[in-house]
């Protein structure tokens, strides 16, 4: 008796059409939710499962926002079925060949991030898909273009997912030049939030969540809009110049941390190096809610050092300091921690990490002013303050699930100015999603006082 194994997928709107075309490249664009990604997640898994020897990619910027996210919903969404019953195996990859779903007729999926780009772009495909590919880099996706020719499929495509972002993003512009073809997808179109007649229960829930967002970031993620920022706050900020790939950092690098004190707001820990050029990298950022400052401190510290050995609970369970239980460190100590004015917050700190705090200087225009600065391209064709990729530990699923930064790199682009009702422009941020701007701040202005006198906002 055959086995039949039947995969079902029904796509709507902006998934559904993705199916029928075969420009070159499609971009899904839409707001948060509707599905953009599993369409074209479908689209990759039947073309190469109803193809021999199709070769496709799937990739993101980096390889371990791939693994978080896109890998596991292909893998337990997607195709889940095919691997229980053996139409698909997943290969973890070698020295010479990158990890890859193998397909029973020969099709292969590679998968990986552009960060680790040299095994992935070394040979050719039928199909590409970005996820997330607000991330990339003009020359990131230029590059994918040209390794689009295999030959198996009666079509190449690149096929790009994206929440909007400014206007001016290389990938609107991309659209806007009929370089792409532009496929806008509504909360409609994702079954698990509309059921083709009314909103299922998680579609209300999330489309609440959504409706508390403000300025930009409510109408990219709400309505799919390509919306600037109004006052945003660092307009020379370029992910693409200031966020760089990691790097083992030198020991002899000076080393400085931020802390911003928070709990229903984020607790923001910041970790950055100088170079001997006076150059600001931040390497690791730990960045979360609802945790308590020693619950933090702890989580600080298993990052920088190893466990003690020897450290035996008391008998009575009483609290015993974080650095206690902690061994020999795995990194340079920060020469200074710099942190807010909670002074009960820098008491349990400083009890936990066994090393004092300063209190941060607190001149908010004179900190941003700061921080442009070090922002700008100097002489030597490069900026003076830079963000290390992945530099965030773990990622708040809850400030996710809202659509809220969860990361001082996702922070930035939203900080803007309180342009509210009887405020002037430029005389203070807006406080929202801005803790680790804060945090950010605090160093750059320890590292760059502001000598001349200002007007001083006081938070």
């Amino acid at each position: 008796m055959t086995t039949q194994t039947v995969i079902r997928f029904e796509p709507r709107g902006a998934a559904k059409e993705a199916f029928a075309r075969t420009d070159p490249e499609l971009l899904l664009s839409g707001a948060a939710g509707t599905g953009k990604s599993v369409g074209a997640l479908y689209k990759v898994f039947f073309a190469c499962l109803m193809t021999p020897r199709v070769r496709a990619l799937i990739v993101r910027k980096t390889h371990a926002s791939l693994t978080a996210s896109t890998l596991v919903t292909f893998r337990e969404k997607i195709a889940a079925e095919a691997i229980e019953h053996g139409y698909v195996r997943w290969y973890g990859g070698s020295g010479s060949e990158p990890a890859s779903f193998k397909f029973r007729n020969g099709s292969v999926v590679v998968v990986g991030g552009l960060d680790r780009a040299t095994r992935l772009l070394s040979t050719e495909y039928d199909l590409c898909f970005i996820d997330e590919a607000i991330e990339c880099t003009e020359e990131d996706i230029d590059t994918i273009v040209t390794r689009l020719r295999n030959g198996r499929l009666s079509y190449q495509q690149l096929i790009m997912a994206t929440n909007p972002g400014p206007p001016t993003h290389h990938l609107k512009i991309r659209a806007d030049e009929g370089r792409a073809v532009m496929l806008y997808s509504k909360h409609e179109d994702n079954p698990r939030m509309h059921d083709g007649t009314e909103w299922t229960e998680y579609g209300r829930d999330y489309l609440t969540r959504l409706e508390s967002l403000t300025g930009a970031r409510y109408h990219r993620m709400r309505w799919g809009k390509w919306v600037a920022n109004e006052g945003i706050i660092y307009e020379g900020w370029d992910p693409s110049v200031h966020v760089v790939d990691r790097f083992v950092v030198p020991d002899d690098w000076t080393r400085y941390w931020t802390v911003d004190f928070g709990y229903v707001n984020a607790f923001v820990c910041q970790m950055w190096a100088e170079d001997p050029d006076g150059r600001l990298f931040m390497y690791r950022e730990h960045y979360s809610t609802k945790k308590t400052v020693d619950e933090m401190a702890e989580a600080i510290l298993e990052t920088v050092t190893k466990p003690n050995p020897d450290f035996v609970a008391p008998r009575d369970g009483s609290h015993v300091p974080a650095h206690r239980k902690r061994g020999e460190w795995t990194e340079p100590m920060p020469r200074l921690i710099l942190a807010d004015h909670d002074a009960e917050g820098r008491a349990v700190l400083e009890r936990e990490l066994g090393r004092s705090t300063r209190a941060a200087k607190k001149a908010v225009l004179d900190g941003i002013q700061a921080v442009q600065q070090r922002m700008k391209v100097a002489s030597d064709g490069r900026p003076r303050l830079f963000l290390l990729r992945d530099s965030r530990v773990a990622r708040d699923q809850e400030l996710a699930d809202a659509k809220k930064p969860t990361s001082t790199e996702e922070e930035i682009p939203g900080y803007v100015w309180d342009v509210g009702a009887g405020k002037n422009p430029k005389e203070q941020p807006l406080k929202d999603g801005d803790h680790g701007c804060d945090a950010m701040r605090y160093l750059v202005l320890h590292r760059d006082p502001r000598n001349k006198p200002s007007i001083r906002v006081m938070k």
